[in-house]
């Protein structure tokens, strides 16, 4: 891939808002002059994900993840540097030089994550092509599109294809633009015998499966052969870069849409959620015909918390779903039912009816689970006693899952409301089935987030960079930290001769350092100082932009680390270390000096530890021992000095 210019990347990084693509994959709510939602990289009840509009960062403190828009998407869809550039640059209507095409060579050492995806963009465009282009295509494969209802603008946005009947024709146009055989067959597009090749999905229309930043994951294949020997759907097996329990159809379109009504619509089919989208409820997604999973639920739970189930009217194994609902109860959302009339479901009750009818069915028709699992369960039970019991004791177990302990009362008072039972019996019911959920999950060893703990009963999250974990450390951050958030900052000081002469953070830092010829220690730091010392040779001031916009993105994580303001006012940078934070920008000369000071002192404080570790172990003779206690006196001196300077008392 050719690389991006240097003026392109700075236009996309100047566009871009991180608190808007970021939106697109989690439900974020304002808390302060931050926007907060939960973490999309691993699983939590209480948000730690924090989205800084003003800094155009984010940081993730759950996992010690943060930085710029670029870095979120290469940690969340895996992108590469470039690609997550030109997925922004699409994004923003950002023209981006036409990359050449890649030689045989070149696609071979792709690594081959990315080979699955790029071999998943090309059949995409194959088959999507094949209902434009192909007599074949267009008679069979468009006609059934055409004939389910499918305008052309949906075909179109759902990226609907075709794989032509016709053994191997799309195996070998993918052979010829140079793939692997060996990465055909892993992501299913591909069937391989002993002695011959043949397409998957020869004779069948295509529902490309993407993940919720668009990229093609898998396919889902429908047979239009009669034959009930063949498999009505194809699906792509399990592949490293597609975990069909990981994924929801349609996510990719309709997350925009479940966050503005802050509700997801869950039907079961393809071509379920293309309808409801093409009749204008565009806030459903789908599970595909798989079980309901945990990893789904937590997707949807990322931009809202209110869950309807939509169910064909004649749907069979509707208990076989209790499951799933429980699964979404336990992730602490809001669960509602539809069931959809006799003969129909979303597919065809969207097509056949208009907006306004088709939402208010769903309006009439919702239920609350406990409403639906009774009438559920209740079929053939009569007045039969020890059946209704079964029933009830049912429903108060579900109730268990719920984490919210307000929520499980609300449902404890509908519970008796609907059964006609005394509230304190089912209040006991529901203390006796967490008393034993708890044992279950101490004796698990589940954590204690798991079980419900708040954010403010659990111990607080350290900082990602082992290192600061050193006090030495904490020094030479700030120090960093003061150049990359102000070292443009023009500063006037006073000169020996008492003059007035301005100058930069950059430039004082750097002066007062190398006249001393004080390094950092911290890997990071030392580097970065490196960058501004050699801009600065070329009378460059770099700003906090300039680290945000490079490739390296362990560079950018560590600068929205410096700069998340959790760090930055810090009670123990403030208490234990006396760095100042809260006024630095009332007196900036000030501030930066005070580090300055700070990160001297310790430097001495090291070469003192040294000296007496030397005099203590003898190695020295006479001479080179009275050396020792003279470069020891003259940092004591130095080390007092500093303390004066800071305010310090020293107590010997």
């Amino acid at each position: 891939m050719s690389k991006i210019p240097a003026h392109i990347v700075d236009e996309i990084m100047q566009t871009a808002l991180v608190e808007e693509v970021i939106g697109d994959f989690v439900q974020l709510k304002r808390a302060g002059s931050n926007l907060k939602g939960l973490s999309p990289f691993t699983d939590e009840k209480t948000p730690s994900f924090v989205v800084s509009p003003a800094k155009q960062i984010f940081k993730c403190f759950s996992t010690g993840t943060g930085g710029t828009v670029v870095t979120f998407l290469m940690e969340k869809e895996h992108f590469t540097y470039p690609e997550a550039l030109r997925w922004l640059a699409d994004k923003y209507g950002i023209n981006i030089p036409a990359p050449r095409e890649q030689t045989k060579e070149e696609l071979e050492q792709i690594s081959e994550k990315e080979s699955l995806y790029v071999i998943n963009d090309f059949a995409n465009e194959y088959f999507q092509s094949n209902l434009k282009i192909d007599k074949e295509g267009k008679a069979i494969g468009l006609s059934y599109f055409l004939e389910r209802g499918f305008t052309q603008e949906t075909i179109n946005k759902f990226q609907l294809g075709y794989c032509l009947d016709r053994s191997d024709a799309f195996t070998k146009a993918a052979i010829d633009k140079g793939y692997k055989i060996q990465y055909l067959t892993k992501v299913g597009l591909t069937k391989q015998k002993e002695d011959y090749t043949f397409d998957f999905y020869r004779g069948r229309v295509l529902f490309p499966i993407h993940s919720i930043s668009g990229r093609v994951l898998g396919f889902g294949g429908r047979t239009l052969k009669s034959d009930k020997k063949v498999a009505k759907y194809y699906n792509s097996p399990e592949s490293p870069i597609y975990n069909k329990s990981e994924i929801l159809y349609g996510l990719y379109f309709s997350k925009g849409a479940i966050i503005k009504n802050d509700e997801c619509f869950l039907c079961e089919g393809y071509t379920d959620v293309i309808s409801m989208f093409q009749s204008g409820v565009e806030n459903v997604v789908s599970s595909s015909g798989t079980s309901l999973t945990k990893e789904q639920v937590r997707l949807v739970k990322r931009y809202t918390k209110n869950l309807t189930i939509l169910y064909d009217g004649d749907a069979a194994g509707i208990k076989a779903s209790f499951r799933g609902i429980d699964l979404i109860l336990e992730e602490g959302l809001n669960v509602q039912v539809v069931l959809f009339p006799d003969g129909e479901d979303p597919d065809s009750f969207a097509k056949s009816h208009s907006l306004s009818e088709l939402k208010q069915m769903i309006s009439d028709n919702k239920q609350d689970f406990i409403s639906f699992k009774s009438s559920v369960l209740m079929d053939g039970v009569g007045d039969d006693p020890i059946q209704r019991s079964k029933l009830i004791r049912e429903v108060v177990q579900s109730v268990a899952l719920i984490p919210d302990q307000i929520t499980r009362s609300v449902y404890v008072q509908e519970i008796a409301k609907k059964f006609e039972i005394n509230e304190k019996t089912i209040s006991n019911e529901l203390l006796k089935l967490l008393r034993s959920k708890l044992t279950k999950d101490q004796q698990g060893g589940r954590s204690l987030q798991q079980q419900g703990y708040t954010e403010s009963q659990l111990p607080p999250v350290q900082a990602p960079v082992s290192e600061s974990k050193k006090e030495p450390f904490a020094y030479e951050l700030d120090l960093i930290r003061l150049m990359l958030l102000f070292g443009t900052r023009e500063i006037s000081i006073l000169d020996e001769n008492g003059s007035s002469q301005n100058t930069n953070v950059i430039e004082l830092v750097y002066g007062e350092l190398t006249h001393d010829e004080l390094a950092f220690q911290h890997t990071m730091c030392q580097r970065i100082f490196d960058e501004f010392k050699v801009n600065l040779a070329n009378q460059v001031l770099l700003s906090t932009s300039y680290f945000k916009n490079l490739e390296n993105q362990k560079i950018v994580s560590f600068v929205a680390h410096l700069e998340s303001s959790e760090i930055e006012l810090s009670a123990n940078w403030v208490n234990k270390y006396n760095i100042r934070t809260t006024s630095e920008i009332d007196d900036i000369y000030k501030s930066v000096m005070n580090s300055i000071y700070n990160f001297k002192y310790h430097k001495i404080d090291e070469m003192i530890t040294s000296i007496k570790g030397q005099i203590k172990n003898g190695t020295s003779n006479n001479e080179e021992m009275l050396d020792l206690l003279a470069e020891q006196m003259t940092y004591e001196k130095i080390k007092k000095e500093l303390s004066e300077k800071l305010g310090r008392i020293i107590i010997k």
